[in-house]
This record gives C-alpha cells, structure tokens and sequence, in this order.
C-alpha cells in the first residue's frame, strides 16, 4: 500500500509540473491536486490509525 501511495504522490507532482509548464495542459494542475490529496490523505489516515499493512 505504500508503494501505491508512493507512486500516486510522484504522478501527482510529474502533472503539476507537466501542467504549470504547458498552458495547454493546465487541467493537469488539477489532476495532480487532486490526486495529491488524495495521496496525503491516505497517508495521514495510515499515519493516525498505525496500520502497517
């Protein structure tokens, strides 16, 4: 599961940069928020509730 987070926290960042970079693209800085929370949301969940699984 922390591979999992781990791989949707990169391609969040890769789109923010992909989408601050190309004005065409500028919907990509939304996907990568998005996927951004949801990637420190899960994080944090796992971090509070100490599940290591």
């Amino acid at each position: 599961m922390n591979i999992l987070v781990a791989i949707i926290a990169i391609i969040a960042v890769v789109l923010l940069i992909t989408g601050g970079v190309t004005q065409s693209l500028s919907f990509l800085i939304w996907v990568g928020v998005v996927l951004l929370v949801i990637a420190l949301i899960v994080f944090l969940l796992r971090f509070i509730t100490g599940r290591k699984v």
